[in-house]
């Protein structure tokens, strides 16, 4: 049996009676199996924005890279949430993965929030090959990483996780460029299977303008496509200042990724991602606009360092952006 149907067949088997898509924040239904118990969830309000309080801080994590690890250092770091990077599994989703890591969740009392993948490869993360290597704008590598979205998002239904997102890529700003049709084309098709898993697609924001990010998700008309905000990546890519994008693209916002950064000053490669509160950010701003639109979800740290120095600058991270929370949430 090939994987794609193994899955498909257990989604099927453990979302009987589903809807075929998601409604506003704080209205998505859980669905799929409940930790390693193998059990439905029993109401719509168990939901991941049901068992969180608003803007919630978690953290991105690679359960590839050590599942238990992971999940235990989001606990100790004493958050409630995580965001999935399911990259390394692609390739090896299967019903027993999906009740090793429910099973995690449920033991460290975690909510995954969201599940990303950005592969297959090539990709390479700077001005010159990044518009030809990442995302769904590309050609080469277009039809590779649909079907590793559509995977993931039957995975992730198994885990009763409601986003998926991932970077769709350089678009194009002249949407009577070839590729800018192709690219919407991809999206919807994407998202349209994510709606079959009563999932939300999210569009993480960087390689584009938050207008032309705006004029993709009108074009694609599908009501389970969101952003999932970047607060750097506009900044390292050069493309916005995250408080001026909230009021281009922040009534799409479904996820957020708190992450600082400075401006790009090598035309050939990003800018510096940097640690929160020392970047050009202004965290107070950006969450007060999306407080007042109504965001409830998770703010996810999502810091690119390794090691003892990560776990150092995540910790100092929480407590910077839960002062500013508390802030503007009154």
């Amino acid at each position: 049996m090939q994987r794609r149907e193994f899955l498909a067949g257990a989604v099927s088997a453990t979302m009987m009676g589903a809807v075929g898509g998601v409604d506003e924040p704080g209205a998505e239904t859980a669905r799929g199996v409940d930790g390693a118990a193998g059990e439905k969830s029993e109401t719509a309000a168990d939901t991941a924005a049901g068992r969180l309080r608003p803007m919630a801080v978690g953290l991105m994590i690679q359960p590839p890279n050590g599942a238990e690890a992971a999940f235990a250092r989001v606990h100790d770091l004493g958050m409630t949430n995580c965001f999935l990077s399911l990259d390394g599994y692609l390739g090896k989703f299967t019903s027993a993965l999906a009740q090793e890591l429910g099973g995690l969740l449920e033991k460290y009392g975690l909510v995954a929030t969201a599940a990303e993948v950005v592969r297959p490869e090539p990709l390479v993360w700077d001005f010159l090959r990044g518009p030809s290597t990442i995302g769904l704008v590309p050609r080469a590598t277009r039809e590779a990483r649909m079907d590793a979205l559509k995977q993931t998002s039957d995975f992730a239904a198994l885990l009763k996780i409601d986003r998926v997102q991932t970077h769709c890529g350089f678009i194009p700003e002249d949407p009577a460029d070839p590729l800018y049709e192709e690219a919407v084309l991809a999206i919807r098709e994407v998202a349209q299977h994510c709606a079959g898993n009563g999932q939300m697609f999210l569009m993480e924001t960087g390689q584009e303008t938050p207008t032309t990010m705006a004029r993709a998700i009108k074009d694609v008309d599908q009501p389970n496509l969101g952003v999932g905000l970047d607060t750097a990546n506009l900044i390292l890519y050069g493309k916005a200042n995250p408080v001026d994008a909230v009021d281009i693209i922040g009534p799409h916002v479904r996820s957020i990724h708190a992450k600082d950064g400075r401006w790009p000053t090598d035309p050939m490669k990003l800018g510096e991602e940097v640690l929160i509160g020392t970047g050009l950010v202004d965290f107070e701003k950006v969450f007060t606009k999306l407080h007042r639109l109504g965001y409830t979800g998770a703010v996810t740290i999502e810091r690119e360092t390794s090691g003892p120095q990560q776990i150092a600058d995540v910790r100092d991270e929480k407590v910077y952006l839960e002062r500013v929370l508390a802030k503007v949430m009154g």
